[in-house]
């Protein structure tokens, strides 16, 4: 499915402390906010990287934030995601070649 012009992808990583309460706190608040988005977040504290990440669509990056709940906002990593075309990438290393 495309996106609209005005709609851009966004990876949010949400990091916290490295103790089994700080997981269990991250998870509880995404899960009782009843955001599609925040309800499949994934997670990799099991593995020993306490983080979650999601992938959006929004706006812009504040609207990305936003969607990150106030408790976990401040610590959030907003990132635009972008794809390539094949002629893109050529494109640019035509340009930086001599």
């Amino acid at each position: 499915m495309a996106l609209s012009a005005d709609v851009d992808r966004f990876l949010i990583e949400v990091p916290h402390e490295e103790v089994v309460v700080a997981c269990a706190r991250v998870v509880q608040t995404f899960l009782q906010t009843g955001s599609h988005y925040l309800t499949h977040a994934d997670s990799g504290c099991e593995n020993g990287d306490h983080r979650a990440w999601l992938i959006v669509e929004a706006s812009d990056k504040e609207e990305a934030t936003m969607i990150v709940p106030p408790p976990d906002r401040h610590q959030a990593h907003v990132v635009q995601l972008s794809k390539f075309t094949m002629e893109e990438v050529e494109e640019i290393l035509a340009s930086h070649t001599g």
